[in-house]
């Protein structure tokens, strides 16, 4: 355990989000996500995990450590409802709470279609499966600065 980083992020979780640069792009997914096959595909080239916990309750331990990209629109995206765009189930909902609590400010969930989706993934740096039994609980974060003390 580390003071100030919540329990939620392992070894791993931490050493990818520090491995991170700007404009790398790191997937939140369900358990119903293919995780495996899709994070065989990514920079990192293999899953990681934070077990027993919601999409959004990792997106905030996440959140607490990485700031999202302000230089792009779509530095926070969802896994649109197959058949139903626009909407926005419970799970995403709270996703959207979780950042902008983070940001401090709204941040609005860009909507990204299921198939495109996972092509997203791929490119992404990493994978993080969570325990989120909820569907439609994909998102994608990108990073962004950390701007220098002011002299």
């Amino acid at each position: 355990m580390l003071k100030g980083i919540s329990p939620a992020l392992n070894a791993d979780v931490l050493h990818a989000l520090a491995a991170m640069g700007h404009g790398d792009m790191l997937v939140i997914v369900d358990t119903n996500f293919p995780a495996e096959s899709i994070a065989l595909q990514t920079r990192l080239g293999r899953l990681l995990r934070i077990d027993n916990v919601t999409s959004p309750q990792a997106a905030a331990a996440v959140l607490s450590l990485l700031p999202l990209d302000t230089f792009i629109d779509d530095a926070a995206t969802r896994m649109e409802v197959v058949g139903s765009p626009d909407e926005l189930p419970a799970v995403q909902v709270e996703m959207q709470a979780v950042i902008d609590k983070a940001e401090g400010k709204h941040w609005p969930l860009v909507s990204v279609e299921r198939f495109a989706f996972y092509e997203r993934a791929k490119s992404a740096y990493c994978v993080i499966q969570t325990g989120e039994r909820r569907f439609y609980g994909c998102f994608t974060l990108t990073k962004g600065v950390i701007p220098p003390d002011a002299a």
